[in-house]
C-alpha cells in the first residue's frame, strides 16, 4: 500500500531532525561518519518526492485534478522536504548535496534538452525537483563555495521557458545572490535570466522576478554601481507593470544600488529616480475619486520611502547632505498630498512614514527643512486627527533632543516647543471625544510623549503642560485595548521614576559624557503631581487589575503602583484602601481587605515596596478571579471624564 497522501513520509521529518541534532554533536562523530550514507540517500530519496505528479488528463494547468486542497498539502510537504534537505547538508556536507542536484539537471540536460520546444517541456517535473532541492538547501551554502556552484549558476540561467522551470530557476538563483557578490563573472548571465522574467505571461514568474532582482540588487550593489543608466531605463520599463509588492522590491533592489554612487553622484541619479515616481503620485492623486486610487497614491508613496531609506550616504556635519537636498524639492508635493486628503488613513499614514523616514535616515542633516516640516506635521494633526502625524513628531523629539550631538540648544527648544503645540492639539481632541474612540492616536501620543519625559525631562516634567499630560493618561488608564494601555503605562513608568535619584534614564551619559544627574526641582515637580493625582493614579491602576485590563498589561500596571509606593508609601497606602472601600457592596469580605492593608503597613515599615508590589498583584488576581465587572457600571470607581481649558 503506498502512501499517496504523503503522511506517514512527512511523520518521519521529526525522526531526521532529531537524529542530526545528535550526529552533529562532537560526541557522535563517529556515528556521524557510520550514517552519512544513510543521509546521502536521504537527499536522493527527498529529490524524488519533490517532483510535482504528473496529470492523468495531460492538462499541465491541472496538476492535482482540480483538488486545490491537495495542491496546497503538497506545496507545504515540499518546504517541509526542504527542511530535511538542510538537515543532510550537516550531516553529510553541502558540496555532496548540491553535487547530487547539479547531477540530476545534468541528467536531465543529456536525456531531454533536444527534445524542448519553446515552452513545451518534456518531464519537466524531474527537472524542477532538482531546482526547488538547490533552492531550499541555498541557506547552508556558503559565499566561498567554489566546486558546485560554479557549474550549476551557468546551467540554471539556460533553463527552458516553462512556467514552473522557469519561476523555480528565478527562486534558486535569488537564494545566492552573496555568492554571486563574490564571483562577479556570473552576475550578468543571472541578471538577464532575472530580467527576462519580467515580460513572462506568468505572475508568479514576475513576483519570483521582483524578488531575486531585489537579492541582486542590495547583494550585488557594488557591482552594479556602475550600470545606473541601464537599471534606469529597466525600472521604467517594469514599474507600471508590477502589482505594489513587487515593485517595492525592484526599488529596493535599484535604490541599493544607488546607495553606493560617489557622493557627488547621489542628488543627480536619485532625482533621476524619484522624479518620474513623484510625478506618478502627484497624476494619480488627482485622479483618487474613491478608495482604490487613494490606496494607488499609498503605494507609490511607499516607493519613495524605500529611496529614502536606503540612500543615506555618510556626510561631514559641515557638509551639506545632497539626499536632504532632494528630500526639500519633495517636501512640498507631499504636504499638498497631506492637505488635500485629509481622510485617507493609508495615504496620510504613508506620508508621515516618509517623512519620519527623512529623519532617522538623515539625522540632524534635516534640521534646515523642520522649519517647514513640523508645521506641516501641526497642521495635519489638527485637521486630520491621525496618529500617524504624532508617530512622525515622535522621530524629531529623539534627534534633536537636549544635548544631542550637533544640535544648537535654540533647535532643540523649538522641537520642545513642537511637541508641547502638538500636545495640545491631543488635549483639544480628547476634550471631544471618548478614549474608546481614540485607541490608536492615544497610543501614539503617549509613546511621543515618553520620549518627551525622556529627551527633555526638566522642561516636560516642571511644564503647565505636566497636569493635563497626566490626566490625560488616568483618562486612557480606562482603555480595554492592550496598545494604546501599554504605552500610557510606559509613560506614567518613566515620569514617575523622575521622582527618585535614579529615573529610567539616569545611566545614559547627558551631554559632557557623564551620567545624567536628575535636579531636585524635576523631582520635586513629579511630587507635587503625584499628591495631586495620586490617589486618582492608584484608582485607576488597581481598578484596571482588578477588572478589564488584559492579562499582558499586568506588569507594567503592577510597576506603576510600585513606583507610587517608592516615592510616597505611606500616602500610596491610604490611596489603596481608600480605593478598596469603593469596591462594589459585597464583592471583597472586611477581614480580606484589612488583611491586605496590614500586610501592606508591613512591607512598608520594612522598606519593601517591592513586597508590596507583589502583594497588590496577588491581590488583584484572587479578586478578578471571583468577580467580574458589574453589567451597571463601577459605581464610585468610575473614571471622569478628561477636561482641559487650555
Amino acid at each position: 500500500m503506498r502512501d499517496q497522501e504523503r503522511d506517514a513520509i512527512s511523520l518521519t521529518f521529526i525522526f531526521w531532525y532529531e537524529l542530526k541534532q545528535y550526529l552533529t554533536l562532537e560526541k557522535y562523530l563517529r556515528a556521524r561518519a557510520s550514517l552519512a550514507d544513510l543521509f546521502s540517500k536521504l537527499v536522493d530519496i527527498m529529490i524524488k518526492h519533490l517532483e510535482f505528479p504528473t496529470p492523468d488528463n495531460a492538462n499541465e494547468k491541472d496538476l492535482f485534478d482540480g483538488d486545490r486542497e491537495q495542491e496546497e498539502k503538497f506545496r507545504e510537504f515540499r518546504h517541509a522536504m526542504g527542511d530535511v534537505l538542510k538537515d543532510c547538508c550537516e550531516v553529510t556536507s553541502v558540496t555532496e548535496c548540491l553535487t547530487k542536484s547539479y547531477d540530476l539537471i545534468q541528467q536531465w540536460g543529456q536525456k531531454y534538452g533536444s527534445q524542448v520546444a519553446g515552452t513545451t517541456v518534456p518531464h519537466w517535473q524531474q527537472l524542477e525537483a532538482p531546482l526547488f532541492s538547490l533552492r531550499a538547501m541555498g541557506r547552508m551554502v556558503s559565499p566561498e563555495e567554489n566546486t558546485v556552484l560554479p557549474r550549476v549558476i551557468p546551467l540554471i540561467v539556460t533553463i527552458p521557458d516553462h512556467e514552473k522551470l522557469k519561476f523555480q530557476a528565478i527562486m534558486a538563483l535569488g537564494r545566492y545572490t552573496e555568492w554571486t557578490s563574490q564571483h562577479p563573472d556570473t552576475l550578468e548571465a543571472q541578471l538577464n535570466y532575472v530580467i527576462s522574467g519580467f515580460s513572462h505571461k506568468s505572475p508568479e514568474v514576475v513576483q519570483a522576478s521582483a524578488l531575486a532582482f531585489r537579492f541582486l540588487g542590495t547583494d550585488c550593489q557594488k557591482l552594479l554601481g556602475s550600470h545606473i543608466v541601464q537599471l534606469h531605463q529597466f525600472y521604467e520599463s517594469v514599474l507600471d507593470k508590477l502589482k505594489p509588492s513587487s515593485q517595492e522590491e525592484v526599488t529596493e533592489g535599484v535604490a541599493a544600488v544607488i546607495a553606493v554612487q560617489p557622493l557627488t553622484e547621489i542628488y543627480k541619479t536619485m532625482k533621476m529616480f524619484c522624479d518620474p515616481v513623484m510625478r506618478r503620485i502627484m497624476s494619480l492623486a488627482q485622479n483618487a475619486k474613491d478608495d482604490q486610487g487613494q490606496k494607488a497614491v499609498a503605494d507609490h508613496l511607499q516607493l519613495i520611502t524605500l529611496f529614502i531609506q536606503w540612500i543615506s550616504p555618510y556626510v561631514s556635519p559641515s557638509e551639506e547632505n545632497p539626499a536632504v537636498s532632494y528630500c526639500k524639492e519633495i517636501l512640498p508635493a507631499l504636504a499638498a498630498i497631506a492637505s488635500n486628503f485629509p481622510d485617507s488613513s493609508p495615504i496620510l499614514e504613508r506620508v508621515c512614514r516618509c517623512w519620519r523616514h527623512m529623519i532617522i535616515s538623515y539625522r540632524t542633516a534635516m534640521a534646515p527643512l523642520l522649519q517647514d516640516l513640523a508645521p506641516t506635521l501641526a497642521a495635519g494633526f489638527k485637521a486630520s486627527r491621525q496618529g500617524c502625524f504624532l508617530w512622525a513628531t515622535d522621530a524629531i523629539i529623539r534627534e534633536f533632543s537636549e544635548g544631542a550631538e550637533f544640535v544648537d540648544q535654540n533647535t532643540s527648544n523649538a522641537v520642545y516647543q513642537f511637541f508641547e503645540q502638538q500636545a495640545l492639539g491631543f488635549f483639544e481632541i480628547l476634550n471631544e471625544l471618548a478614549p474608546t474612540d481614540l485607541p490608536d492616536v492615544i497610543e501614539d501620543f503617549f509613546r511621543l510623549s515618553t520620549d518627551a519625559v525622556r529627551y527633555y525631562p526638566e522642561k516636560a516634567i516642571c511644564s503647565p503642560l505636566a497636569k493635563p499630560l497626566l490626566e490625560a493618561a488616568l483618562t486612557a488608564l480606562t482603555l480595554q485595548q492592550i496598545d494604546p494601555l501599554i504605552a500610557t503605562l510606559h509613560y506614567l513608568r518613566d515620569f514617575l521614576s523622575f521622582g527618585t535619584d535614579k529615573p529610567m534614564v539616569s545611566e545614559l551619559s547627558g551631554p559632557n559624557g557623564k551620567p545624567s544627574a536628575n535636579p531636585p526641582q524635576v523631582q520635586a515637580a513629579v511630587k507635587e503631581l503625584l499628591v495631586a493625582h495620586g490617589s486618582d493614579l492608584v484608582q485607576r491602576t488597581l481598578t484596571g487589575m482588578m477588572f478589564h485590563y488584559p492579562e499582558d498589561c499586568f506588569a507594567d500596571a503592577s510597576s506603576i503602583l510600585l513606583a507610587v509606593f517608592g516615592i510616597m508609601p505611606q500616602q500610596a497606602a491610604q490611596w489603596v484602601q481608600g480605593t478598596i472601600q469603593l469596591l462594589p457592596a459585597g464583592t471583597l469580605k472586611p477581614a480580606e481587605a484589612n488583611r491586605l492593608m496590614k500586610s501592606i503597613s508591613e512591607k512598608i515599615q520594612q522598606n519593601e515596596p517591592i513586597r508590596v508590589k507583589v502583594l497588590l498583584q496577588d491581590f488583584t488576581n484572587s479578586y478578578r478571579r471571583r468577580n467580574v465587572a458589574p453589567r451597571e457600571g463601577l459605581g464610585r470607581l468610575e473614571a471622569t471624564r478628561f477636561r482641559f481649558t487650555g
